[in-house]
């Protein structure tokens, strides 16, 4: 899955650009930089890579989620509704600009249950925010139907499915705005770093501020800056965006070699009459960095895990419902309001609800998923090994 399984001499060749010249920093410093401008070659890269009219690189995945929130006009008694199964930087995100996380049940795609979307909207939802998690996508045509009945704001969060795509049209650029995430374990990896996608220019320019203090960038003179409105250094540095220029150029490579072991270890695991798949909307725009499956009920996923375990053979299998990081079950800090900032009234008291909300349906899912990262560095008798190993420990714990 990750792109740092295939680091090498290209990304240091683009690091060693900036090294030499010294100016680590995107902005400013025009001449000792000597035309060397990673952060600009790699916008423009996602754009033609991705097909959005505009990219704003940031300091990771969780601000760009918060950069374009803000540039969307998302705040303070704003509600954004987004999937039980996530991870935490999602809800993070909704609450830094004051807004109001709005969890709701996923189905068998593992993301937004777009009924569950409908029952939640209520006059104070500004935005829909699917999350593609796991590589594929939401159901992007319902959640988009639902968005314009209501005059919601669609916000993709696609920051685990880098390179997917829906009817064509690449995840991250079908709703107002999307978001990429460059961490060291995505598809296309910066070390850290993100991006916001628009098709929007009033967006992109208020992202553009926004992530850089407030600047208006219009000027040559760095210090001569107008400062439209209030912004935050979201910047990313020169030496990551160089990471993730060579990372964006080899991205049809690990996308093709992610299909390309996914559909072989499905393959093998499919011989398992018990177990079934996840649903994905577009099966030709999955990504493929993972395999999630299902088994019957939740005891049969618990004994198949602890099996794995006990063989050996559990790393690089998640098992979502017991996970700290990606499950409402976990987030006991959320649920209980832990934070060191005070929040505002409205989030304090939608948080305290989640203690009691049925998340019944979406427990029903999660309980009986197991999801199998794909690597890059497989070989063909890898992945027949791994995959007869994982059916062997899924038969022993089925017949216990």
């Amino acid at each position: 899955m990750p792109g740092f399984e295939l680091f090498g001499d290209e990304e240091r060749k683009e690091v060693n650009d900036v090294l030499e010249t010294g100016i680590l920093m995107r902005y400013g410093f025009d001449g000792p930089r000597k035309g060397i401008w990673k952060s600009i070659e790699l916008e423009k890269e996602i754009c033609n890579t991705f097909g959005s009219k505009y990219a704003q690189l940031t300091s990771s995945g969780t601000a760009a989620l918060t950069t374009a929130m803000a540039a969307l006009g998302i705040g303070v008694g704003d509600e954004v509704i987004m999937p039980s199964f996530t991870f935490v930087a999602s809800f993070e995100a909704v609450l830094s600009v004051g807004a109001i996380p709005v969890l709701v049940d996923v189905d068998e795609t593992l993301t937004l249950a777009p009924h569950a979307v409908l029952n939640a909207i209520t006059r104070k939802t500004k935005c829909v925010m699917p999350v593609h998690m796991c590589g594929s996508m939401a159901d992007l045509d319902a959640l988009k139907h639902i968005c314009d009945e209501h005059n919601l704001i669609l916000l993709e969060d696609a920051c685990q499915s880098i390179g997917g795509t829906y009817n064509g049209k690449k995840l991250g650029t079908i709703g107002h705005a999307g978001t990429f995430s460059f961490d060291f374990v995505k598809t296309i990896t910066c070390a850290e770093g993100g991006v916001v996608m628009t098709n929007s220019e009033d967006v992109y320019v208020k992202c553009d501020g926004y992530t850089d203090h407030g600047h208006d960038h219009k000027g040559v003179d760095r210090g001569a800056d107008l400062h439209p409105f209030v912004g935050y250094n979201f910047r990313i540095s020169e030496l990551h965006a160089a990471v993730g220029l060579a990372q964006i150029r080899k991205l049809d490579t690990f996308l093709a070699i992610q299909r390309k072991n996914h559909a072989q270890l499905k393959n093998i695991l499919a011989q398992v009459p018990e177990v079934s798949f996840r649903v994905v909307p577009d099966e030709s725009g999955d990504s493929c960095t993972f395999i999630s499956w299902f088994l019957p009920t939740e005891e049969a996923t618990k004994a198949v895990v602890a099996e794995m375990k006990a063989q050996g053979i559990l790393p690089g299998n998640f098992y979502w419902y017991a996970n700290n990081w990606h499950y409402i079950r976990q987030w006991q800090h959320l649920k209980d309001v832990t934070t060191l900032n005070n929040l505002n009234d409205e989030q304090k008291a939608a948080l305290l609800q989640l203690q009691t909300q049925d998340f019944s349906a979406s427990d029903a899912v999660m309980s009986r998923c197991i999801s199998t990262s794909i690597s890059l560095l497989w070989t063909e008798a890898q992945i027949k090994e791994k995959g007869e190993k994982m059916v062997a420990a899924i038969e022993k714990a089925l017949q216990s």
